[in-house]
């Protein structure tokens, strides 16, 4: 029989005596169909079929050596670096803030020619300015990559890691010593900056026999007034409204805008570009940055695909999407 939830507490309605689900008003989740197994195996056949094929115009990325320098040379007191996929490097407040580091070459947990990423981490982890803060917001293993968090515990021991309920003690395996776990809506305040873990629609599970076991979140950080909103891996559903209107705006949103095809597989976890937007909209965003797309395939629309239709949305916001490993100077909102 499977443990019991720890964390259970029965007012809170994403919390299960197994486990945790996502908030009301969300996609439903997937129930076995013939339709669904046919979608499935369609699936993976499409996957296998375009895996290694690079789709990305050489712009796409900019060599280490270039973002090294572009991240040196734009001297603001706040800006933001794209390492790809949902991992960005932020400098806001003399903090410097790591998000989702996925930064080795596979996003699993062996290596697997359908996992491999296709373009390499921005800039390499020894070559990374010091962190002092690592937001994780569940443990897919392209947003909590083990190998990486090993490494990043060993230059930068002393950082602050901030987890949703339940992976406290398997980032503290990696080496991290000061963890903290945030159920939604939860925050921690740390000198000038305050992080607090927000709702999700998305799901979580590392391995056989731990589906939802442990918790899935967004965050908001502020520091010195400025609000950033990280999504981290989510689906679109009604509670962005609830927590547009419980926190307020926000100065940058950084939303995903890739895998979101076939949608009877992807719906219930992963947003569209125009459901991208939408969120931003909830959360009465000043400014949108789409992310989690042109790292690896996960999905089968095409690479290109997810920024044309996040900047082609009918939206007063605005979007832009970012070239892996360039560095953005953040103006007062």
């Amino acid at each position: 029989m499977s443990r019991r939830n720890p964390y259970f507490d029965p007012t809170r309605y994403h919390h299960r005596p197994w486990g945790f689900r996502n908030p009301p008003g969300s996609p439903p989740g997937h129930r076995f169909s013939i339709e669904l197994a046919r979608e499935a195996a369609h699936f993976l056949g499409e996957i296998r079929r375009v895996v290694g094929h690079y789709p990305f115009p050489p712009e796409h990325v900019i060599p280490e050596n270039e973002a090294l320098q572009m991240l040196e040379r734009i001297n603001a007191p706040r800006k933001l670096t794209w390492l790809g996929h949902a991992c960005f490097l932020l400098h806001c407040g003399g903090r410097v803030m790591l998000t989702d580091p996925y930064l080795t070459d596979y996003a699993s947990p062996l290596p697997l020619r359908t996992t491999k990423r296709l373009v390499p981490a921005a800039i390499s982890i020894r070559n990374l300015p010091a962190v002092d803060t690592i937001l994780i917001s569940h443990n897919h293993y392209d947003h909590l990559d083990a190998p990486a968090l090993r490494q990043l515990a060993q230059r930068f021991p002393h950082a602050l890691v901030c987890v949703p309920l339940g992976l406290r003690d398997l980032v503290r395996e990696q080496g991290f010593r000061d963890v903290v776990e945030l159920d939604w809506y939860d925050a921690h305040r740390d000198a000038e900056l305050m992080i607090t873990a927000v709702p999700a629609v998305h799901a979580s599970r590392r391995g056989v026999g731990d589906t939802n076991r442990s918790l899935w979140c967004g965050f908001y950080l502020q520091v010195n007034g400025f609000t950033t909103y990280f999504a981290g891996d989510t689906a679109y559903g009604a509670v962005f409204r609830e927590m547009g209107a419980t926190l307020g705006p926000c100065d940058l949103g950084l939303v995903p805008i890739g895998a979101y095809q076939p949608r009877v597989l992807m719906a219930p976890v992963h947003a569209t570009p125009e459901e991208a937007v939408q969120i931003g909209e909830d959360l009465q965003a000043r400014r949108l940055i789409g992310m989690h797309w042109g790292t690896i395939r996960l999905t089968i629309e095409p690479m290109l695909e997810p920024p044309e239709r996040f900047l082609a949305v009918d939206s007063p916001i605005p979007r832009q999407v970012m070239r892996i490993g360039e560095t953005l100077a953040l103006a007062d909102a």
